[in-house]
């Protein structure tokens, strides 16, 4: 009998664990000796605050990121395949979300390993469910792209797209070039298109606040390396 898939959750930031995962996490993950991480280091930290009653130097860990290549990955899912229980973490929030576990994800289905997901946040959609924007049709965009006249584009294209099917339009940037991110959306984008933006969420600095451009550029906001997802709206 092969072992389950569990995909675990874990805080945004500095947040404290009760405050945003539920208490049942912590007896999941004292049951499970074998995890497959985005990073090692902030994966241990993790369970040693989620209170899991774990040796952690008895743990198997199998780091996946963006330079794992998918040969690799069918061996991470070994011991499910022996019958032992795994779980997949991610560097904040949930995995397969804007992160590389999907990959693993739907290696196991193809292995007919069971996949179980576990309730915790995700700064999409706690973005979205704050912004008071259209929950029902909304598109997350990801990374915009870098190079100037391509995000430029990008920006004019999404909005277009905002007001033509009525959705809501989501993305986000790497911390420290949220600034410069910011600076196009109110340069590019329609003075009475909707932006919210979302940043630290679940932490003591939580700031989310939707208004039009033109009211936005009237603010003083510095995102400089704050976690942030970005939405707009510009249908009526």
């Amino acid at each position: 009998m092969q072992g389950k898939l569990f995909l675990i959750p874990i805080p945004l930031g500095e947040s404290s664990f009760e405050y945003v995962l539920p208490g049942d996490i912590s007896n999941i993950i004292s049951n499970l000796e074998h995890f497959i991480v985005e990073n090692t280091r902030t994966v241990r930290r993790y369970i040693r605050a989620s209170n899991a009653q774990k040796n952690i130097d008895e743990i198997t860990f199998f780091v996946l990121n963006k330079h794992t290549k998918k040969q690799e990955m069918e061996a991470f899912l070994e011991p499910a395949k022996e019958g032992y229980n795994m779980g997949l973490i991610s560097e904040a929030g949930l995995p397969g979300i804007a992160d590389p576990g999907e990959d693993i994800v739907a290696m196991a289905h193809k292995l007919n390993i069971e996949v179980i997901p576990l309730v915790g946040p995700s700064s999409i959609f706690l973005a979205l469910m704050a912004s008071g924007m259209n929950g029902q049709n909304f598109t997350f965009h990801g990374y915009l792209p870098i190079k100037n006249n391509e995000r430029t584009q990008k920006l004019k294209t999404i909005e277009k797209e905002s007001q033509k099917y009525k959705r809501t339009e989501i993305f986000m940037e790497t911390p420290y070039r949220n600034n410069k991110l910011l600076a196009d959306i109110l340069k590019v984008c329609k003075k009475d298109t909707f932006l919210c933006i979302a940043s630290n969420i679940t932490l003591k600095e939580e700031y989310i606040k939707t208004k039009t451009i033109e009211k936005w550029q009237k603010e003083e906001i510095n995102l400089h390396k704050k976690p942030t997802v970005f939405l707009i709206s510009s249908s009526d």
